[in-house]
């Protein structure tokens, strides 16, 4: 059996917690996956992990071994890497994790113009908006509008998002078009709900914002749901500017109070912090930052 890739199996399951996402990631059968692990506790003469029917988790052993193993294994790829780097091609899956609202016509183009130039590159995209976890559940990376982040992992920016406060005419006609910031104190509220569940909302950043206590009438975490229902006249929302910047051109949405900075936050790239990157992940960070991304036609978002 390939101790080499006995140990990468053992690594791999021992940060998934999982054999069987490690199987489907290596494309090798569960039942292989636990031959490797087992290979590698025969020949250090130690249980390496504790398996139940809902959990893998690392023994005292075994958290020490794969403390000694990781960098040795990490420093492997670095070397194969550097050396193939001239003529390595970007090819395989990359998993992403995205906000929904990032499900747009122009994101759609840099992800085509992308494959264009690295057709041996497919996408697995998730945009259900719930946290992950990179290494766990197998993702290359994430894009986050996100101020922190977890530890061990590092962001790339890309790009500054515009937030607009948006309404339905016809809401507007029923309620009023607030002339200052106080008008909207008491207004119907679609609340983000990863943001706020409340109607306590500031208007921008920094201590000295404005802020405001709307009326929440529907909370979700789905960017899409609201967007619909402020269409719909629901309620006041706070949305991305791709999302409504063609119901705003054509009169759908009004942008309200638009002598308020609206508030700028940083879309980042956020993936595991590792000296190596598979090629198809560094060629894609750098085809977003670059002019065909958000460097080019994407970057007034």
């Amino acid at each position: 059996m390939d101790s080499l890739l006995s140990l990468r199996v053992f690594a791999a399951v021992a940060e998934a917690k999982s054999f069987a996402a490690v199987a489907d990631r290596m494309n090798i059968s569960a039942a292989m996956t636990s031959k490797h692990v087992q290979h590698i506790e025969a020949a250090v003469g130690a249980r390496l992990l504790n398996r139940t029917s809902r959990s893998v988790s690392l023994t005292e052993a075994g958290a020490i071994y794969l403390a000694a193993v990781r960098p040795l294994l990490e420093g492997l790829d670095e070397a194969g890497a550097r050396l193939a780097n001239s003529t390595i091609d970007p090819r395989g899956t990359l998993k992403i994790s995205m906000p929904v609202w990032l499900a747009e016509p122009g994101f759609v183009r840099v992800l085509a113009a992308f494959r264009r130039r690295y057709p041996d590159v497919a996408f697995d995209l998730d945009l259900s908006g719930r946290p992950v976890n990179l290494v766990e559940d197998g993702y290359d990376l994430a894009l986050r509008v996100s101020p922190t982040l977890d530890e061990g992992l590092i962001a790339r920016r890309l790009v500054d998002v515009t937030f607009h406060i948006v309404a339905a005419p016809a809401l507007l006609d029923r309620i009023g078009r607030p002339r200052d910031v106080s008008d909207l104190n008491g207004a119907p509220f679609l609340a983000y709900s990863p943001v706020t569940t409340g109607g306590r909302v500031r208007l921008g950043l920094g201590p000295n914002a404005p802020e405001v206590r709307m009326i929440p009438v529907m909370q979700s975490s789905n960017e899409t749901l609201l967007f619909q229902a402020a269409l719909e006249g629901m309620g006041i929302a706070i949305m991305p500017h791709p999302v409504a910047r063609a119901d705003l051109a054509e009169g759908r949405l009004e942008r309200l109070l638009p002598e308020l900075p609206a508030p700028t936050v940083a879309l980042s790239a956020i993936y595991s912090d590792r000296s190596y990157l598979p090629a198809k992940t560094r060629s894609f960070l750098d085809f977003l930052a670059g002019p065909e991304g958000f460097g080019g036609p994407l970057g007034a978002l």
